[in-house]
């Protein structure tokens, strides 16, 4: 499973979502810029600006975009990173094996005899996704968002949460935001790569490993 994990690292400069605003970001507090519109090339000194592609819009998303342009492509590419690093990691630790004790219902239903991927809707009764869609929906209206004004866009921390963050240098935030980008770079790809690889007749999104002699027994005995 870690092969399709690092090639998702060596090809997440890639990524469709990236194109827009993708290899553009820098860690630094948001620049304001004279003017309502900027070129493209104003961007290029912008957290996420990383070899070997630097910067890359093929899709000419921030040709003669404004700052407010950029801004609202890079928060949804943060977002579209985090969750993707939730859904790789989630993917990895069910294909594992790993589950929560109990039953997910009051008729027994055991979390157990949950399977892993896409073959987990058919098996979470009705009112579990029902909750499990509500409580994503309360995240993106009421926790997931700049609320008290952040330092730079993607910081939901609003006066509550810190974690030191405010104990770096300038050179290690802007390093941990360059981290955080492209690891969300590599996940969406990781993600994309194994929702695919499972809908295909094999059904094995680790179907990689296979091909390279380390097969995974993904979903075995459901």
């Amino acid at each position: 499973m870690w092969i399709l994990i690092t090639a998702a690292f060596l090809f997440m400069g890639t990524h469709p979502s990236a194109a827009c605003a993708s290899f553009i970001s820098n860690s630094k507090p948001v620049r304001h810029f004279s003017g309502s519109v900027v070129l493209s090339e104003s961007f290029e000194g912008e957290i996420g600006v990383t070899a070997p592609l630097g910067f890359f819009d093929p899709l000419g998303m921030l040709k003669g975009a404004d700052l407010e342009r950029f801004n609202r492509l890079r928060y949804v590419e943060l977002k579209h990173g985090r969750i993707s690093m939730l859904a790789v990691l989630g993917h990895i630790v069910t294909t594992g094996g790993v589950r929560l004790p109990g039953s997910i219902d009051f008729s027994g239903t055991s979390f157990e005899s949950i399977p892993a991927g896409f073959a987990a809707l058919s098996k979470i009764p009705i009112a579990g996704l029902a909750q499990i869609i509500a409580f994503i929906g309360f995240l993106e209206l009421s926790v997931m968002k700049d609320i008290t004004g952040g330092e730079f866009v993607g910081d939901f921390r609003n006066e509550a949460i810190d974690f030191g963050w405010d104990v770096f240098t300038p050179e290690e935030q802007e390093r941990k935001r360059t981290i955080e980008l492209n690891q969300g770079r590599a996940a969406m790809m990781g993600i994309l790569g194994l929702m695919v690889h499972e809908q295909l007749p094999s059904h094995d999104p680790y179907m990689i490993n296979g091909l390279l002699g380390y097969p995974i027994d993904f979903n075995t005995g459901f």
